[in-house]
C-alpha cells in the first residue's frame, strides 16, 4: 500500500490507494470553495486491471474518510454527494463529489483536515448510520474502538455475503445439548448487513428519543428500577420481542414477513433511516456468527470445558470471566461494554455471551432440529407458536461456556415482559437494503 501526500493551497489531502484486484484511486484533486463556505469539491479516477464478463470496465466501490489534524481524529462523510457515493461505479473517470464538511463538522478549518479515498472491487464491508440525523456512509475500515461514537451515536453494520454454510452442531461437540440443530447445509440467498455490536443503551436512546428503563440488582439481591444513562456503551438487557416489532403485525413473522407495527422500535428505526431493519432469522444469526467457521466458537476453536474455558474467555463475556475487568461490568449482571472481546473474522463482536439476542423465528420442534439433514434455503421458522428463538448466551449466572457456542439456543415468550434474571434479553439489528 502506498501513501501519496498532496500539498494544496488550502487543503492537505492524504490519498491512500487501497488495493484489491489491483484497484487504484488516481488523479485526485481537492478544492475547498473560496470564499470558504464549508464545501469541498473532490475529483478522482479509478484504475483496475480487471474487466467484467462482458469485457466492460470493472465495477468498483468507493469509500471516503476525513481526518482532523488539530483534533487528531477521523470523521465520517455524512453530507458527501456525487459519483460513487450511493452506488458502485465503473473503472474510469474523472468522477466528482461534493462534501459539505462545514455542515458535518462546524468550525473545521479548510487547511486542517485530510481526505482518504479507498476503492475495491467487492462491496464495502461496513455500512454506518448517523443516529442523530439518519444519514449513512459506507466504509472499508472498521471503526476505532477508542472512540465510543461507534457504540453510541453511530450504528455500524457489517456486510454479509449470500452463500451456504453448515448450520448446527456435530453430535460429538463438547457441550452440545439435546435439541440443537443437527449439521445440515443452509443457503442464504441474499446479502444482508448485521450490526457489529448488540444494541446499546445509548443507541436505543438516539433512535427512540428516550432511555429504556432497565432493572438491576443490588448486592443484597433487591431488584431496583433505574435509568441507565451512565451505562451508555453496554447492551440493552430488558427488551421483549413485542416491544421491538409490535403487538399486532409485528407478531406475524413469518406469515406477514417483515411487517412491523408503526409504533414499534423497528417502525421508528425504519422511518429514521428509510431502510428495512429487522431482527435476524436464526439462520442469518448463526451464519453471521460463524463467519465460515465450523467450530464451537467463531474464533476457530472448540471448548475443552463445559463451564469455564480459556477459549471462551477470548471471545465474549460469560459467567466464567465476568470478573476479568475487561470492559467493566453492568451491575450484578456481569455484562461488558460491547466490543470488549475479540470479533470474528468478519469483524462482528459479542456473538458469544454478553447477553442473549432475539431472533425472528419461532421455536422448531426438537424432532425437526435433531433430524435435520436435508439442505434448505432461507429458513424462517414455524408459522405458529408463542416462543421465539434467542441466541448467544448471556453474562449473567446461568450462562457458562457451553451455553455460548455458535449453535446453542434458547427461547423466551414473545408477548410478555419478564423482569427477572431468567428472561434477560437484548438484540442486534440486520438490514436488507434491497427489500425496502
Amino acid at each position: 500500500m502506498k501513501i501519496l501526500l498532496l500539498n494544496l493551497s488550502f487543503l492537505l489531502l492524504v490519498f491512500t490507494p487501497f488495493l484489491w484486484a489491483e484497484v487504484k484511486v488516481t488523479n485526485v484533486e481537492v478544492k475547498p470553495r473560496w470564499p470558504w463556505n464549508g464545501k469541498v469539491d473532490i475529483t478522482y479516477s479509478i484504475e483496475c486491471d480487471e474487466i467484467d464478463e462482458n469485457l466492460n470496465p470493472k465495477t468498483v466501490y468507493v469509500a471516503f474518510m476525513g481526518y482532523d489534524h488539530y483534533a487528531k481524529k477521523e470523521f465520517l462523510p455524512w453530507t458527501i454527494t456525487g459519483d460513487g457515493i450511493d452506488n458502485n461505479i465503473k473503472t474510469g473517470g474523472p468522477y466528482t463529489v461534493v462534501w459539505d464538511v462545514g455542515n458535518d463538522y462546524p468550525g473545521l478549518r479548510s487547511s486542517a483536515f485530510s481526505v482518504r479515498i479507498q476503492a475495491q472491487s467487492k462491496p464495502l464491508p461496513y455500512w454506518v448510520f448517523n443516529l442523530e440525523n439518519g444519514r449513512n456512509t459506507h466504509q472499508i475500515q472498521p471503526p476505532s474502538l477508542d472512540d465510543d461514537a461507534c457504540r453510541t451515536t453511530q450504528l455500524w453494520l457489517r456486510h454479509v455475503p449470500a452463500g451456504p454454510f453448515r448450520m448446527g452442531s456435530p453430535k460429538d461437540e463438547l457441550g452440545r445439548y439435546d435439541g440443537e440443530w443437527s449439521c445440515h447445509i443452509v443457503t442464504i440467498t441474499k446479502d444482508y448487513y448485521i450490526a457489529i455490536f448488540e444494541m446499546t443503551i445509548k443507541q436505543w436512546q438516539m433512535i427512540t428519543g428516550s432511555y429504556l428503563l432497565t432493572f438491576n440488582t443490588t448486592e443484597d439481591g433487591v431488584w431496583t428500577l433505574l435509568y441507565a444513562k451512565e451505562n451508555d456503551c453496554f447492551p440493552l438487557t430488558e427488551v421483549d420481542y413485542q416491544l421491538l416489532r409490535g403487538e399486532n403485525k409485528g407478531l406475524g413473522w413469518p406469515i406477514q414477513g417483515h411487517d412491523v407495527d408503526d409504533d414499534s422500535f423497528f417502525g421508528v428505526l425504519r422511518r429514521k433511516t428509510n431502510e428495512l431493519f429487522d431482527l435476524p432469522t436464526e439462520a442469518e444469526w448463526e451464519y453471521a456468527c460463524r463467519a465460515e467457521t465450523l467450530t464451537a466458537l467463531n474464533s476457530g476453536k472448540n471448548l475443552f470445558s463445559l463451564m469455564t474455558d480459556s477459549n471462551m474467555d477470548e471471545v465474549g463475556r460469560y459467567n466464567g470471566n465476568r470478573n476479568d475487568g475487561k470492559g467493566g461490568s453492568f451491575g450484578i449482571l456481569g455484562c461488558a461494554r460491547v466490543g470488549s472481546y475479540l470479533p470474528n473474522s468478519w469483524g462482528i463482536y459479542d456473538m458469544h455471551g454478553n447477553i442473549s439476542e432475539w431472533c425472528l423465528d419461532r421455536v422448531s420442534s426438537v424432532e425437526e432440529r435433531e433430524s435435520a439433514i436435508e439442505p434448505t434455503t432461507d429458513p424462517v421458522g414455524p408459522k405458529s407458536g408463542t416462543e421465539r428463538i434467542v441466541r448467544s448466551g448471556g453474562g449473567y449466572g446461568s450462562s457458562y461456556a457451553r451455553d455460548c457456542r455458535s449453535s446453542s439456543w434458547s427461547s423466551f415468550p414473545e408477548k410478555q415482559k419478564y423482569y427477572t434474571s431468567n428472561y434477560r434479553c437484548g438484540f442486534r439489528v440486520v438490514c436488507h437494503p434491497a427489500e425496502k
